[in-house]
């Protein structure tokens, strides 16, 4: 009998598709064990690999930032996925926290990290600056940005914000949201007194009545609803940019096998994620030191797992192309530097397509039903309680032809394929 931790990812991704939600759960953990890759040293990414990854020996140790903004980062330094499967090639893993995307720059930029997570719009204003990254991976399609103020605060709109202090942290995707939600209203960053402070901090200034209005950012601004009633201003899913799994240029040319090990692992955290989503908010209320109903506010409600995640492509290229051209106009980067040339540059989708086959995303474990659904069910009496089988979720209960993990072959590689430059849009 094969080994089902011998299997090619893609016969995984295959059975994943098509599995009922009688073998989900059986499916999760055959992935644990699969993607995990530690019974097969001749793993498929690894021949895909080939002579390539011996180009520079393998490194004593890896560098990762974990973050609140990123639940996956937090599952995985829990869980120890990513050491238990590097282990067994003398490899150490040192997790690196990184209190938002631009201190995580700063971490790859110094060299200080392999691999961080960033918002893609954060990954395009360092590559802009000469940072030399790589956007690898997608991990989530959050709206986990907003403008916020205090509850008693008289500000009902954007056009209320001219002449006022508002908090953001520059180079994140809250200061984006901010500098778009502005162009929007008819105002720039200068017709607003804005105040550079790191997230955490937002937040307690505009406690304080330090500042009138915060760009913020989950989980504290989740917080900040529930604990505090802030009231939010304005919110827009369009203007968040993709939560990104950002490499040092160097180190996935050198290692391209360990950049595709760790995304696997990613995808492993993602999939638990979708399926124990009350456990993974206790990680990220334990890091955060938030309450737990507040993490589980920013999984649930604000943060997917399960679209337009993992192989960057054209929706992470349209996103960022959007905001390309405030990098010029708000002076964000230097003279000379091109936005445009940085973002043709910037996302590489090899990794990723080595080892996510595109129907895989598809894929949702039934205990990522709503929360409110999973205490009904719970409370029903044992005799009329549905099983897994009876109860499938809205995907399993639709036809195959309409199934998100039916497409067709043509309708994955779309998906799954990088805008290439001659896809690219226009660039002002």
């Amino acid at each position: 009998m094969t080994d089902v931790r011998c299997l090619g990812l893609s016969r995984i991704a295959s059975l994943a598709a098509t599995a009922t939600l009688a073998t989900l759960a059986t499916l999760g953990a055959t992935l644990g064990a699969t993607l995990g890759m530690t019974a097969c040293h001749d793993s498929e990414a690894t021949r895909q690999a080939g002579g390539s990854a011996a180009r520079e020996a393998a490194p004593t140790e890896i560098r990762l930032d974990y973050a609140t903004y990123n639940p996956s980062s937090l599952v995985l330094k829990d869980h120890h996925w990513l050491e238990d499967d590097l282990a067994r090639d003398g490899i150490s893993v040192r997790w690196v926290f990184s209190q938002g995307s631009n201190k995580a720059n700063e971490l790859l930029a110094s060299g200080s990290a392999d691999l961080v997570s960033t918002a893609g719009a954060a990954a395009l204003l360092a590559r802009t600056n000469g940072v030399p990254t790589k956007i690898v991976y997608v991990y989530s399609k959050p709206e986990w940005a907003a403008l916020v103020v205090g509850a008693d605060s008289p500000i009902t709109q954007i056009a209320d914000l001219k002449g006022k202090k508002v908090a953001a942290t520059r180079g994140t995707d809250p200061f984006f949201f901010l500098l778009r939600s502005l162009e929007q209203a008819g105002l720039g960053a200068r017709d607003i007194e804005l105040v550079h402070l790191q997230h955490a901090d937002g937040r307690l200034a505009l406690s304080r009545g330090d500042v009138d209005a915060w760009a913020g950012l989950d989980p504290f601004l989740a917080s900040a609803e529930l604990r505090e009633h802030a009231r939010i201003i304005y919110r827009n899913v369009d203007f968040n940019s993709f939560g990104t799994l950002d490499a040092r240029e160097d180190f996935l040319a050198h290692h391209p096998d360990l950049v595709r090990r760790v995304i696997v692992q990613y995808e492993r955290a993602r999939v638990w994620i979708l399926g124990h989503p009350r456990e993974a908010a206790q990680l990220v209320a334990a890091e955060a030191k938030l309450e737990p109903d507040v993490a589980l506010r920013q999984l649930t409600e604000r943060t997917g797992l399960d679209r337009d995640v993992g192989i960057p492509g054209p929706a992470l290229h349209q996103a960022l192309a959007a905001v390309a051209p405030l990098l010029t106009r708000e002076r964000l980067v230097g003279p000379g530097a091109d936005p445009g040339k940085a973002l043709a540059e910037l996302i590489d989708p090899s990794a990723a397509q080595a080892v996510i086959p595109a129907a895989a995303v598809a894929v949702i474990p039934p205990a990522a039903q709503a929360p409110a659904a999973q205490a009904q069910a719970a409370q029903a009496p044992a005799a009329q309680a549905p099983s897994a089988q009876a109860t499938p979720t809205p995907a399993a209960q639709a036809p195959a032809a309409q199934a998100p993990a039916a497409q067709t072959p043509a309708a994955q590689a779309t998906r799954a394929a990088p805008a290439t430059p001659a896809a690219e849009p226009a660039r002002p």
